[in-house]
């Protein structure tokens, strides 16, 4: 059997790293790239609106409800072990699709690729850190990899339609079939079986797990409760009650269990509560933002969908390139002062859309850029950081938990901005088009975003001087 042998440079790593960038790139592009399909596979499979918001939406559920318990059972089973198979049952799911012809297979389909995604996104980041012993490297090698991710990202849309015109919709989903197998291939490759001494023998919590799993998923469930029934609606509240209960209960049995799924005195260590408060803060306000962005330039500049979309390019243009500033930020004031100026950039860019965003699109560009650098910084600093605090035999379950911070706040971030808008209009947004209640609906959801996303930084801040 192999053991762990620490690379001294990324090009010594390139097979791992092949395969763990095609990781992330499966996360990223998999929804995107699917979203300008959904009129065609509602048309050719006869889907409702809510139906095709299921195709979507249960991938993120299941995908953010599993990350936790994948990560604890890699950390005691094997981290590479888990990846793989999650690649293979990625590949299978993704075959498939060749065999969907009503909506609910795919829904199922979309289901299987969440469990597929729990098993291996984790894995990227707590195998990334490990396949060095250099932060700066391993902050390279993260950088590195969340780029590939993130041109995925940004040009899964326009791949997905051009892909459209001469294929059918399954062929977006087929494109996962090679992507599993270079991944497959390059963690096979480049990263050795682990080391016995890497694993932790403790038994695993199915109950603790199953706990934790109902409340994300609950919590992820809550928001889009919220916007297809309202806020005056009881469904909705019960959903966020059931998720406040089931989550109180996990606590108390992580507390109470003799070997729980996760120990919440590791959470306690200051960079890694540190490094968990400035990921939930980037993931609130990136996604709060962009759904009020994305709001605010058509009803309240009156531009049409396609302009929207162009206005939007601050983002993804200052998400691809802004890994370019994670090295030279980390050489001169050093990983922890890097995160901290990361998500205080984060921070100021929600206060310039608030101040400002309603004197005109300038503004709103610059609030644009400076949330997606502080974000592109942070989401890889402060992920290190969270690995750095953790034991090395709890690293994958570390990697879940940021990961989950940031599914968890970006559900969040988009409920709190729109709960403040249904507020203001509670009938059809549409009434709102260039009207004065609906720019301060904006700077009100603006505000609460600034002022919750600066109290998760100023926590990080506090926790990492610790």
């Amino acid at each position: 059997m192999r053991t762990h042998v620490q690379s001294r440079s990324l090009v010594e790593a390139w097979p791992a790293l092949a395969g763990l960038s095609a990781v992330f790139l499966f996360e990223m592009l998999d929804n995107s790239i699917l979203n300008v399909a959904l009129p065609t596979i509602g048309r050719e499979l006869s889907a409702s609106t809510t139906t095709l918001q299921w195709v979507t939406g249960v991938y993120s559920v299941v995908f953010g409800g599993l990350m936790p318990a994948f990560g604890a059972l890699a950390d005691r089973i094997g981290r590479r072990k888990v990846m793989l198979a999650g690649l293979v049952l990625l590949g299978v799911a993704s075959l498939a699709t060749m065999f969907v012809t009503v909506a609910w297979q795919l829904i199922a389909v979309r289901a299987v690729m969440g469990v597929a995604a729990a098993m291996t996104t984790p894995g990227s980041l707590a195998l990334a850190f490990r396949l060095f012993d250099d932060d700066v490297l391993r902050v390279r090698a993260t950088t590195l990899i969340s780029t590939v991710g993130l041109v995925g990202l940004a040009i899964g849309p326009t791949a997905g339609g051009l892909v459209l015109g001469f294929a059918p919709w399954q062929a977006l989903l087929l494109v996962n079939v090679p992507v599993a197998a270079l991944a497959f291939l390059g963690i096979r490759a480049g990263i050795p079986v682990d080391d016995p001494a890497g694993l932790h023998r403790d038994p695993f919590d199915l109950a603790g797990a199953a706990l934790g799993t109902t409340t994300i998923i609950l919590t992820l469930l809550t928001p889009t409760f919220f916007v297809e029934a309202g806020t005056a609606s009881a469904p909705p509240w019960g959903v966020a009650a059931a998720a406040l209960v089931t989550g109180t209960c996990f606590v108390f049995r992580q507390k109470t269990a003799r070997h729980p799924l996760l120990d919440l005195k590791l959470i306690a260590r200051p960079l890694v509560s540190s490094g968990l408060a400035l990921k939930a803060a980037a993931g609130l306000a990136t996604a709060g933002l962009s759904y009020l962005v994305t709001l605010h330039l058509q009803f309240g500049l009156g531009w049409a969908p396609a302009q929207a979309a162009i206005g939007m390019l601050p983002q993804v243009v200052v998400l691809i390139a802004g890994g370019t500033l994670v090295t030279p930020l980390i050489t001169h004031v050093g990983l922890t002062k890097t995160a901290w100026l990361s998500a205080c950039a984060v921070v100021c860019g929600l206060a310039v859309y608030t101040a400002f965003g309603g004197l005109g699109y300038v503004w709103i560009a610059v609030a644009l850029a400076l949330v997606a650098a502080g974000m592109r910084v942070v989401g890889v600093v402060a992920g290190t950081n969270v690995m750095r605090g953790l034991p090395s035999n709890r690293t994958t379950i570390g990697a879940a938990l940021v990961d989950t911070a940031g599914e968890v706040t970006i559900g969040i971030g988009i409920a709190l901005s729109g709960t403040i808008l249904a507020l203001v209009f509670p009938g059809a947004l549409t009434t709102a088009r260039q009207s004065a209640d609906f720019q301060h609906a904006i700077t009100y959801a603006g505000l609460a975003l600034t002022l919750l996303s600066a109290a998760l930084v100023g926590f990080g801040i506090l926790r990492g001087r610790k």
